[in-house]
Parts: structure tokens; sequence; C-alpha cells
């Protein structure tokens, strides 16, 4: 799934080290989401949106 996290955590300064300690999952697991190689669980999706200061639906995008 096409997401603008990297995008968005960049304008914010932030590392995916401290983007995956917020969310409690490794870097790894944010870099495979940045990347598209994982789709994160609904509630994991909250969160990356809830810290990056858009809505799930901004933070995804359709195919």
């Amino acid at each position: 799934m096409k997401n603008r996290i990297k995008k968005l955590r960049k304008e914010k300064k932030m590392s995916q080290e401290e983007l995956a300690n917020y969310c409690n999952v490794s870097r790894q697991t944010i870099n495979a989401i940045e990347n598209e190689k994982y789709d994160p669980s609904l509630s994991l999706a909250f969160e990356l949106a809830d810290k990056l200061c858009v809505r799930v639906d901004e933070l995804f995008l359709k195919e």
C-alpha cells in the first residue's frame, strides 16, 4: 500500500528510530512500511497518523 510516511516523517525532522519508539515497533518495521514491503495493522496505522499529525486517510494513498 502506498503511503506518505517517509515524507511526513522527514518534514517533522524525525528519524525512523524515533517514530518506531513512539509506536513500540522496531526501526526495521518502519523501514519496511515506508518501502511498501509491509502493511501495518490498523492500530499501528492510527499510531503513525497520530504521531505524524495527520488522519489515517491522509497517510495512505489509494493505488
